[in-house]
């Protein structure tokens, strides 16, 4: 995100309340929650977003893995206007910002 142009903080491991990192540009706060697991990701992380998104008072919140959401977990998501990135769209995503700023 940093390279996206957005400032970023890391939020603290502990107590973080569902937010592993916020990032701000064009005076838009969004929290992203991050999710790096081996299996599929369900409702919790969409849950822990959306509690995060209302603690944190940001515009947007997100959850990023390294894997797929599970349906129900995407259906909570649509619902919640929690954004999601899958591991498909997660390469894309790198792959476009590495392929556009070399350095």
């Amino acid at each position: 995100f940093s390279r996206l142009g957005y400032e970023t903080e890391v939020t603290k491991a502990s107590g973080d309340q569902g937010i592993d990192v916020i990032a701000l540009k064009n005076g838009v706060k969004i929290g992203i929650q991050t999710k790096c697991y081996s299996g599929t990701i369900g409702n919790r992380a969409i849950q822990e977003a959306v509690a995060g998104k209302n603690y944190y008072r940001l515009d947007k919140a997100m959850v990023i893995t390294n894997n797929h959401f599970t349906e129900s977990a995407q259906q909570l998501a649509r619902a919640n206007s929690i954004v999601l990135w899958d591991r498909n769209t997660l390469k894309e995503k790198i792959n476009n910002i590495f392929n556009s700023n070399p350095d």
